[in-house]
């Protein structure tokens, strides 16, 4: 994976609660054996209209919304099904960063593990930001080394994050190239294996 360190884009608001699997990637656009091209099936029931053309009522469809590269979702985001085409969808649509009041925690994890970062805030930051940026065109940066948001004003606001999960993504790490890491001690411990047998 990449590694992501900082990252300065646009905000997108979907102010919406409970946003489950099935309305980030309907279960139809399931059926697919690659981890890319979902991004055009993303919130598809809200996106689009029934004849196909964007929805002008859907937030992410705004003028002042398209390009934007981080997300500020509702409480519970994620939630539903366990499907890692989640988080497959949500950054090949175009988002790196998700920052909410809560998340389930499947899918929490499965953002960590596809090299997006997912972020908790307390809700009283979190609905700062959504006054903020709600219908508005404003980038946002997000320092992952220094565990910090700086809004379009330059105000910063804290965040925390898993030491873990923030040492994969800084380091563009997935589990094989971490287990990768210690290719040397696996070899040593095969062949001092073989002695056992």
């Amino acid at each position: 994976m990449k590694p992501f360190t900082k990252h300065t884009g646009k905000a997108a608001v979907l102010n919406r609660i409970n946003v489950d699997t099935d309305q980030i990637i309907p279960k139809q656009f399931l059926k697919r054996i690659e981890r890319t091209g979902y991004g055009r099936f993303a919130f598809f029931d809200w996106r689009y209209l029934s004849d196909g053309s964007p929805n002008p009522s859907f937030e992410l469809n705004q003028p002042a919304y398209e390009g934007a590269s981080v997300l500020l979702a509702g409480e519970n985001f994620g939630c539903g099904s366990s499907r890692e085409h989640a988080p497959w969808a949500l950054g090949d649509y175009g988002f790196q960063v998700i920052i909410a009041p809560s998340f389930a925690d499947i899918f929490h994890q499965n953002c960590f593990k596809n090299g997006m970062l997912p972020i908790r805030l307390p809700f009283d930051q979190w609905k700062t930001l959504i006054e903020d940026y709600e219908n508005q065109s404003k980038s946002i940066t997000i320092d992952l080394e220094n565990q910090v948001i700086i809004d379009s004003e330059e105000k910063r606001i804290s965040f925390d994050v898993d030491p873990h999960w923030k040492e994969m993504l800084v380091n563009g790490y997935d589990e094989i190239s971490l287990t990768l890491l210690l290719e040397d001690e696996i070899a040593l411990f095969e062949q001092q294996r073989k002695t056992w047998l």
